[in-house]
């Protein structure tokens, strides 16, 4: 803080001295003590609460970055999704009729997603049943020969 010698705290004892005389001298050195011990600790407890202002400032920049990340991933899988669910419509399909909203269009399309599981069953029960007999293929006649 202050740049003070020996020498200077040396000239101001011996001022000191000569102005408060030896009685009054240790008092007043004492409360002198103190009182620097008091703006120390203010200014210490300055400075922690600036870093403390300094670091919650930080994080909340932070937060705000992770957060706008946030939305624009959030918007991003939004368009992604709406964009799955909307069907191919013809260019003129859009002047007849009002487009639907986005919750319509959501629901359509696990409407759809929803039938194509049906649908995959349907053509496996198409397909010949495991327990039927069937030729063996190339490959298994080859796995049966090792």
């Amino acid at each position: 803080m202050f740049d003070i010698g020996f020498l200077e705290l040396m000239f101001i004892g011996v001022v000191g001295l000569l102005v408060l005389g030896p009685e009054r001298l240790p008092k007043a050195a004492r409360t002198a003590g103190l009182w620097i011990g008091k703006i120390k600790r203010s200014v210490s407890g300055m400075q922690r609460e600036i870093s403390a202002q300094l670091e919650a400032e930080e994080l909340r920049q932070k937060l705000n970055e992770q957060q706008k990340k946030l939305d624009d991933s959030v918007r991003q899988v939004q368009r992604d999704v709406e964009s799955i669910a909307e069907p191919d419509r013809p260019a003129e399909a859009p002047e007849k009729a009002p487009a639907p909203s986005a919750e319509q269009r959501l629901d359509d399309a696990l409407a759809r997603a929803r039938r194509a599981p049906s649908e995959a069953d349907a053509s496996e029960a198409a397909t010949p049943n495991a327990d039927e007999p069937t030729a063996p293929s190339a490959s298994d006649k080859d796995a049966s020969s090792r």
